[in-house]
């Protein structure tokens, strides 16, 4: 396959990363399919990626019409055979479970045409974990997507199994979609940026968890001495609450750290909550006026 042979696109999960990297391809002439298990979902998936194109055109990044004929180009289903029978490429963002993968790409496999490429955009986990449980661990890979409200770049990551042409085909894709790839010459947790980002997840999770400070103040000095103009916790509640407690929850349960549990038993309370961040209106801040947002959250700091 060459990547101008790259035309449809099934997005496999229609929580906050599959919507962005459906509308992301559309706005690049691609025919995006989002395939979710729930109807209503897709419903809210719809809505917020209206939102995002309004932010986008709002920004002047798009023209209006733009984001129209992008919006034109995305259809939903909850129909699993329907989504995979056209698909060329394949983006999975369901929640960060290597056997909820698997079993996902299992059924995929079975499903879609031969010539399907599969990635995954897991934040933190390895392909190698259910690259065989996929069907054609030879066009599978990490193609794992930041916020692109804020940045185009993506990480393509094989395992050792991957055919090499699949790696540089689908650099040649993301660079296509109007992204910039960064490849990975091996596996790593948490790719480059994630690696040093769940780094600083859970040293704040760890103080607030402790009660050393206020989840406030640790923004506080972050975003004052950083002179960033948001936190760790700001940060977490844009990834949502209930993405960083999968995560955090995984490796867990995985190395038995004492202190990853409890920092999972401190941010389960927010999801049990419902607070998932921006995406609920409300996480470890109000939106959409975050106090971290305020001019006065700072004050005293120089």
């Amino acid at each position: 396959m060459r990547v101008d042979e790259i035309k449809n696109v099934l997005i496999v999960g229609s929580g906050t990363m599959g919507q962005q990297i459906g509308f992301q391809c559309a706005l690049y002439d691609c025919n995006v399919v989002l395939y979710d298990i729930k109807k209503e979902m897709l419903e809210k998936a719809m809505e917020r990626i209206n939102r995002i194109a309004s932010r986008m055109t709002r920004e002047g990044r798009i023209t209006q019409e733009k984001a129209a004929e992008a919006i034109n180009r995305i259809r939903t289903t909850v129909d699993m055979a329907q989504a995979a029978k056209d698909a060329d490429i394949v983006s999975e963002s369901v929640p960060e479970d290597p056997e909820l993968k698997g079993k996902v790409f299992g059924q995929l496999n079975a499903l879609c045409p031969e010539r399907t490429i599969f990635t995954t955009n897991t934040s933190t986990l390895l392909p190698s974990m259910f690259a065989q449980a996929t069907g054609r661990p030879e066009k599978f890979l990490a193609y794992h997507f930041h916020d692109i409200r804020m940045t185009n770049v993506v990480d393509v990551m094989p395992h050792p199994g991957t055919s090499p042409e699949f790696v540089e085909l689908v650099k040649e894709f993301a660079e296509r979609t109007g992204l910039a790839p960064i490849v990975l010459h091996k596996e790593s947790v948490g790719y480059v940026f994630n690696y040093m980002f769940s780094g600083l997840f859970e040293s704040a999770l760890t103080l607030a968890s402790n009660d050393i400070a206020s989840v406030e103040d640790i923004d506080r000095v972050w975003m004052g001495i950083m002179r960033m103009l948001i936190g760790p916790f700001g940060l977490m509640d844009s990834v949502g609450l209930d993405t960083v407690w999968h995560v955090t929850n995984f490796w867990a349960k995985n190395t038995g750290d004492p202190v990853k549990i409890k920092n999972t038993e401190f941010i389960k309370k927010y999801v049990d909550r419902g607070e998932l961040g921006q995406k609920t209106r409300k996480g470890f801040y109000t939106y959409p006026n975050p106090s971290f947002a305020s001019p006065d959250f700072l004050e005293g700091i120089k």
